[in-house]
């Protein structure tokens, strides 16, 4: 089978559908469990450290 043109035609299965907690399109639903915030898996929201940059505050003292 070829992975050109002919292939594209097979995609019209849904994976991700809208999550009901976050809102975001990531709602896997054969799996039932949101990739963006976690719904599904845990109660806590997923989140990383290198998701945002950490605010840089002066040592010095004066």
């Amino acid at each position: 089978m070829s992975k050109g043109t002919p292939s594209m035609g097979k995609r019209n299965q849904k994976t991700h559908i809208l999550c009901r907690r976050c809102g975001r399109h990531a709602y896997h639903a054969s799996k039932k469990v949101c990739a963006a915030c976690g719904f599904g898996a845990s109660r806590k929201l997923k989140k990383f450290n290198w998701q945002w940059k950490t605010v840089q505050r002066d040592k010095r003292t004066e």
